[in-house]
């Protein structure tokens, strides 16, 4: 069964993303999983989120926003899961345009990886203000 995905495009400034996850924040949407693709003006954020009608309504008024259909595919955790789904498309010669993954445990805690311009002072002031890093993935 296709789940909504939602496309925003994101002027690549600093400041831009956090307005717009700012935005989700405020109207209450969770975002359930994210994705970022760059390039050098701009980039494309890729989200799942609770509420996709008022997520795109709240940011069209300020940017391009599209919505498109995807799957997720539930697979176990382990070594070699994501070959066998893969495995399976293609042997159905489906061609996958472009992937993006995330974990639910039970506690349903989220994980969310950044690229930063520096490591050192991001792990600093997340721990600092009390967020758990891991320390592999």
């Amino acid at each position: 069964m296709a789940i909504k995905q939602v496309s925003v495009f994101v002027e690549n400034k600093k400041g831009k993303l956090v307005e717009v996850i700012e935005k989700l924040a405020k109207a209450n949407i969770n975002i359930q999983a994210m994705s970022i693709a760059d390039s050098k003006d701009f980039g494309i954020l890729r989200l799942i989120v609770s509420d996709n009608d008022k997520a795109v309504a709240l940011l069209e008024e300020d940017t391009i926003v599209k919505t498109t259909d995807v799957i997720a595919v539930k697979m176990d955790d382990i070594e070699g899961a994501l070959y066998k789904v893969l495995q399976t498309l293609d042997k159905a010669d489906i061609n996958v345009d472009y992937s993006y993954a995330f974990t639910v445990h039970k506690e349903l805690d989220a994980y969310v990886v950044f690229r930063v311009d520096n490591i050192a002072d991001a792990e600093k002031i997340l721990a600092d203000n009390g967020f758990t890093l891991l320390n592999n993935i």
